[in-house]
């Protein structure tokens, strides 16, 4: 089999800069400390203490990182910058000098109050978020949301609309139904979930509550291009295209997204929610999806999941300093580009099923003309250190996930290994 070598250093980004080493003195009883058989004064006994210092990647393990990692396509939890994860790595053991981990720091303490309203700070300036918006770090992931989201906006007896174009959309329609009565004004499943409505097909109820859509579907790669104009409040499940491009945040209601694809590791979940939606929830709702109870006490009304918060304030940090989201667009759409022109240039070897003007640019979907071949892809690709390449249960065939920190050498791997292999694999490409 034909070797890929890429070198993934030119990933490497250097817009965060972790430190270069960790020091502290840390106390060491010498290994065969004894104490005399006569001890019978108070004399104190010397023990003396050695300095250790804590080497970090930024210096030799740096050099390695590179070809060490793979290129990871998984949907989520998904591949993370790696100038976050080294300066995360530097500043695990003792963030900022104040002498102890982001882990192990109370959450309501001065230390982690300024890595939350940093956070916020950076995503609203990412996002342009108007000040009548609140930003909530939730738990619970997107689909507590699909709860939350009704609870929250309406009244049992309401009708809400939803517009269901993948997985995610179902399920959220179908959580609705146990707290108003929601309607699914149109839905993709008789064409396996191929395809995104125009605005113009949508059938809205006039006094629905809201309108509800997964702006881009992770399991079968369709993706908003633009958004509708609702009859009241547009919602958006944004997990897997958050910050991804920018947004225009004030068409929206309520934006919600889990971190784990895009903006930082599992276990957060961000809700944008414009303020005076916030403190109608209905007496049922659980104390912990009430918006009012979150917002009041500024994300902190229990123990926020504190570590994935700042490891999601690393990543905006990036982001900015990458030039913003208009930036990272420009790169998410010239990757997007390279692989689905494989896709479609490889005379049928390859397919996407998906409609090509509501392609994804974060999640690409792909079979091969042969199917028993799939297996094999995956396995390949794999030992060319690209894994998760496999498609999710529900649909099969391959997919290559490429959010915001797959790097564009990433992807031109992925495309030379595909090439490589139908050269070997098809008797037609001759």
């Amino acid at each position: 089999m034909t070797s890929i070598a890429m070198s993934a250093a030119a990933a490497t980004n250097n817009h965060l800069k972790p430190a270069t080493s960790i020091t502290t003195k840390t106390a060491l009883f010498p290994a065969n400390l004894s104490l005399p058989s006569t001890y019978t004064t108070h004399k104190p006994i010397s023990i003396t203490c050695s300095s250790t210092t804590l080497q970090t990647p930024a210096t030799a393990t740096t050099a390695a990182s590179s070809s060490d990692r793979v290129f990871n396509f998984a949907a989520g939890p998904a591949t993370l910058p790696e100038n976050v994860l080294l300066k995360a790595q530097s500043e695990l053991y003792n963030w900022n000098g104040c002498g102890m981990s982001v882990m192990e720091m109370s959450h309501r303490g001065k230390e982690f109050l300024s890595i939350i309203q940093k956070a916020e700070s950076d995503l609203r300036s990412l996002l342009n978020i108007p000040s009548n918006y609140s930003v909530l770090f939730l738990q619970g992931g997107a689909t507590t949301q699909f709860a939350a989201i009704p609870l929250n906006l309406c009244k049992p007896d309401d009708t809400v609309d939803y517009v269901v174009t993948g997985s995610w959309g179902d399920k959220a329609f179908k959580e609705a139904a146990k707290y108003c009565n929601p309607k699914s004004i149109w839905s993709g499943k008789s064409d396996k979930y191929t395809n995104i409505p125009t605005f113009e097909a949508l059938q809205q109820t006039p006094d629905a509550k809201y309108l509800h859509i997964c702006a881009n579907e992770t399991i079968h790669g369709v993706e908003f291009k633009n958004y509708p104009d609702p009859a009241n409040l547009l919602i958006a499940d944004m997990s897997s295209n958050f910050c991804s491009k920018p947004v225009d945040v004030s068409k929206f209601g309520v934006i919600y997204a889990g971190a784990q694809k895009n903006v930082g590791p599992s276990g957060v979940t961000i809700v944008i929610i414009r303020s005076d939606l916030i403190g109608n929830a209905q007496p049922s709702t659980p104390v912990m999806l009430d918006y009012k109870i979150h917002a009041d006490n500024n994300s902190l009304y229990n123990t926020p999941p504190c570590y994935g918060i700042y490891m999601c304030g690393l990543v905006f940090e990036d982001l900015i300093a990458q030039g913003g989201l208009s930036e990272v667009e420009k790169k998410n759409v010239k990757k997007a580009g390279i692989l689905y022109d494989a896709i479609d240039g490889s005379k049928g070897f390859y397919r996407c099923p998906v409609e090509k003007s509501v392609r994804s640019m974060m999640n690409v979907p792909f079979t091969l003309t042969k199917p028993e071949l799939e297996a094999e892809f995956v396995k390949e690709a794999a030992k060319e250190k690209m894994v998760q390449l496999k498609g999710h249960r529900s649909v099969g065939g391959m997919r290559a996930s490429i959010y915001n920190a797959m790097p564009l050498a990433g992807v031109e791997k992925l495309v030379a290994f595909m090439k490589d292999f139908q050269a070997r694999h098809d008797a037609t490409a001759a």
